[in-house]
């Protein structure tokens, strides 16, 4: 971060705004939900409901829903933090007002990915720390499309979004460049990376460490805390039918975060009344049902590992943490092999 940065005007705390002692910051689909449960468990931790998103709020490219579109007048409106500072600030600062004694946090999942957000929180006087959860960038893609389809935002298959859209479910699973975007400006010892399938095979462990972390006593959580799972895989019953749901009937995505501004693209009563019934047909023939998510094609798997292996292949010397082992094990071989197979045809 260079002292006077222009990009950082009006991104410094005032003197009297409540900050969080820790962010959760990430990786999308990674368990940032459970951690987030788990700890709010604790007498001594606090963390607002909700994902907040205050420090890339402006960031089109994480949430494009963020900005309206007046079709009518031809105008923008977007959440800026240069239309009113105060607000803003005094906005995030509420969600963390009135819990002195506590260590507070906040969980938001698109940091990791926005290297604005990097900037601005190193930009703060506290010392905030990050905790950042990693999944198999592979299975975290294919989760974050699933999410992007029951919500209406996916219009294509899976392989078909790898085509014409790869960068809307690949690029918050390129952890690399996004993590030396935070070691660029944030002390390693106030980061945490935690391994999603570390986190689900050995929960207690974890959980403890990212106490110990954070200065909170272990030994004070209630032990049913760490039988909490959040977002259980939610799958349309028939994806074929969601699709073209989400392709002809987009639904209108609302405005839930950040400084709550007016909306000047507005349905018309007929058009929104058409909406909500297409939606409600559309929810009692085709149910969102909470199971696993359907089996990956072989090759599409094959495919998307070697691309993130390549990716991916330095994160281990970056963290000093043994990450590519809970995710390829072996697959370097495995290629090596397929190749020599390959050559001999």
């Amino acid at each position: 971060m260079r002292l006077g940065d222009p990009s950082l005007i009006n991104w410094l705390a005032p003197e009297n705004c409540a900050l969080p002692d820790f962010i959760i910051g990430g990786a999308m689909k990674s368990g940032s939900s459970t951690l987030h449960r788990i700890l709010s468990q604790h007498p001594k931790a606090y963390l607002p409901k909700g994902e907040l998103h205050f420090f890339d709020i402006d960031n089109i490219l994480q949430h494009s829903d963020f900005n309206f579109y007046d079709t009518r007048n031809y105008q923008w409106t977007s959440q800026r933090i240069s239309h009113d500072p105060q607000k803003m600030w005094e906005w995030y600062s509420a969600h963390f007002s009135g819990n002195a004694g506590s260590v507070i946090g906040e969980d938001s999942t698109t940091y990791l990915a926005s290297k604005i957000a990097a900037k601005r929180i190193a930009a703060q006087k506290k010392p905030i720390k990050l905790i950042f959860l990693l999944r198999h960038p592979t299975l975290r893609a294919y989760s974050h499309y699933y999410h992007l389809l029951r919500t209406g935002r996916a219009v294509h298959s899976f392989e078909d979004t790898l085509v014409y859209n790869p960068s809307s479910i690949l690029q918050r699973s390129m952890y690399l460049e996004q993590l030396e975007w935070y070691f660029d400006h944030i002390p390693r010892d106030r980061i945490k990376i935690i391994v999603f399938e570390n986190f689900i095979d050995q929960t207690k462990a974890v959980v403890k460490e990212i106490c110990e972390f954070l200065g909170l006593d272990f030994e004070k959580l209630p032990r049913n805390a760490l039988e909490i799972h959040s977002n259980k895989a939610i799958v349309p019953r028939n994806i074929k039918l969601q699709i073209l749901k989400n392709r002809f009937f987009r639904s209108k995505v609302k405005n839930k975060y950040g400084v709550k501004l007016p909306n000047p693209f507005e349905l018309s009563a007929d058009q929104s009344r058409f909406h909500r019934v297409v939606d409600k047909l559309v929810e009692i023939i085709n149910p969102h049902l909470a199971h696993g998510l359907p089996k990956m094609e072989v090759s599409t798997r094959k495919f998307l590992d070697y691309f993130f292996y390549d990716h991916l292949h330095k994160i281990d010397d970056l963290t000093g943490e043994e990450i590519l082992s809970y995710w390829f094990d072996n697959l370097e071989s495995r290629r090596f092999s397929e190749s020599v197979a390959n050559s001999i045809k």
